[in-house]
């Protein structure tokens, strides 16, 4: 009797980094409810603290290992997972375990088993369950409307910049029948957004060569094309969106395109380009070179004329020299690319890039950097500008006291992307809802959001 009576184990949890990141956690904490645990909702009331890090760049290694130090001294007994989990400092020593050696355990990403055997060693599991306490969805850590969908696992590039693969490993891809599940069962718990992430996305299959696998029994191919129609089919029946991140320019994503004009995948594509000069790409060791990459574009905007490029750039790479990087400048100004993120070059522990000869001093890569965002400003102002009068569908995120609304379109990605703020509708039963579509008139314009009305 006393086993039924017992207080559920309690478990904490921290989620930094990338959407990729934030998706190890979902399944994490889907694991921990399936296998009876409760989730705390501070360090006080857990009996244990699990924190999901990142550690691609100076300034998110010491994220983690502030928030490794504030979980140790609020709660005290932690388990570390995640990027940083399986970086080694010069030394070749764990840095977490260097920093911080009161930590219980210490695993790499995407590394569900051996987190579940820590905290079973740490915290033993309930008995098992009465009832399923998790939904077929998971438990998610986004709004209920949009999720993500990770479709696969590591990267076969060796860029000079990144350390990725050494952490999170070469590319695995997901069954195709199992992120069909996933994406359905998404579906019907109510997400209207599906943002579709890896580490690149173009190349979803490639490790399996493309194996045939099935869906509602019918044959479907391992391939990203095949991939996104599937999804945009399913999509369709559920009046969602689809929404398609972090894709390389290879030649394929060109039939991806006109899928993008039937509204439910979005006309939208994340391609982190990262330069424009062949040389600095050739340093950074990049599939790709600027010059087909502006006629790729061109060619997207002729199939899709709605279509919203996103990507993002690096200033000051080592041996960048002032041509080149009026070179990238150029490139901006023709590419005329809607949404940017550009990054002064940062070394990372133990990336190639680090060898190269003329790193360059911190002021010119920050200088750089600005530069690249006064031109983007000024771009992106001038697009949004021209959306003024148009009407858009938006998905609604998020509804204030007046009854006005914020929300996205389909050129805007949450979190990274601007926003279109929506005025209260005149009708006072006319009330906007979260995780709703709307059809809104653009009233006003900056170089990030948008203004409408309902």
């Amino acid at each position: 009797m006393s086993n039924l009576t017992s207080p559920t184990p309690k478990v904490g949890f921290v989620s930094l980094g990338c959407p990729k990141a934030l998706v190890d956690s979902e399944q994490i904490l889907t694991q921990l409810r399936a296998e009876g645990y409760d989730t705390a909702k501070s360090y006080d009331g857990a009996d244990l603290v699990i924190v999901n890090t990142c550690g691609f760049i100076d300034a998110a290694v010491q994220e983690s290992l502030d928030a490794i130090g504030e979980a140790l001294n609020e709660n005290g007994k932690v388990i570390v997972t995640g990027c940083l989990g399986a970086k080694k400092d010069g030394d070749g020593d764990d840095i977490i375990q260097k920093v911080h050696p009161k930590v219980l355990a210490v695993t790499g990403p995407h590394a569900l088993g051996e987190v579940m055997d820590a905290v079973h060693l740490h915290l033993p599991k309930p008995h098992e369950p009465f009832i399923d306490l998790v939904p077929a969805q998971g438990v998610k850590l986004t709004p209920r409307h949009y999720a993500y969908l990770k479709i696969s696992e590591g990267c076969n590039h060796r860029c000079s910049f990144c350390i990725i693969p050494s952490m999170r490993g070469d590319l695995v891809s997901r069954p195709i029948a199992d992120v069909m599940l996933e994406a359905e069962n998404l579906f019907k718990a109510g997400v209207k957004e599906l943002l579709v992430i890896s580490q690149d996305t173009s190349a979803y299959g490639v490790d399996v060569k493309f194996r045939t696998g099935f869906w509602n029994g019918a044959p479907l191919k391992t391939h990203m094309t095949q991939l996104v129609g599937a999804l945009g089919e399913l999509a369709k029946q559920y009046g969602a969106w689809v929404r398609l991140h972090y894709v390389y320019p290879y030649p394929h994503v060109d039939q991806i395109i006109p899928m993008m004009n039937g509204g439910h995948v979005v006309p939208y594509l994340d391609v982190p380009l990262q330069h424009a000069h062949p040389d600095v790409l050739k340093r950074m060791k990049r599939p790709a070179n600027g010059e087909k990459n502006i006629e790729r574009i061109r060619g997207w905007r002729e199939l899709c004329p709605d279509i919203t490029i996103r990507s993002t750039f690096i200033a000051g790479f080592p041996g960048e020299t002032e041509e080149e990087f009026q070179y990238l400048l150029d490139f901006l100004e023709e590419a005329q690319i809607d949404r940017l993120g550009c990054f002064a070059y940062s070394p990372v522990e133990g990336a190639t890039a680090n060898e190269l000869a003329n790193q360059l001093p911190e002021e010119v890569r920050e200088e750089r950097r600005g530069r690249v965002m006064q031109l983007q400003e000024r771009i992106s102002a001038e697009r949004l500008q021209r959306k003024v009068g148009k009407t858009l569908r938006v998905l609604v995120d998020a509804v204030d006291r007046t009854g006005g609304a914020t929300g996205r379109s389909a050129a805007d990605a949450p979190e990274i992307d601007g926003v279109v703020h929506i005025k209260a509708p005149y009708e006072p039963h006319l009330k906007l809802k979260v995780g709703e579509f709307y059809d809104v008139t653009v009233t006003a314009a900056d170089a990030h959001d948008l203004w409408a009305k309902a």
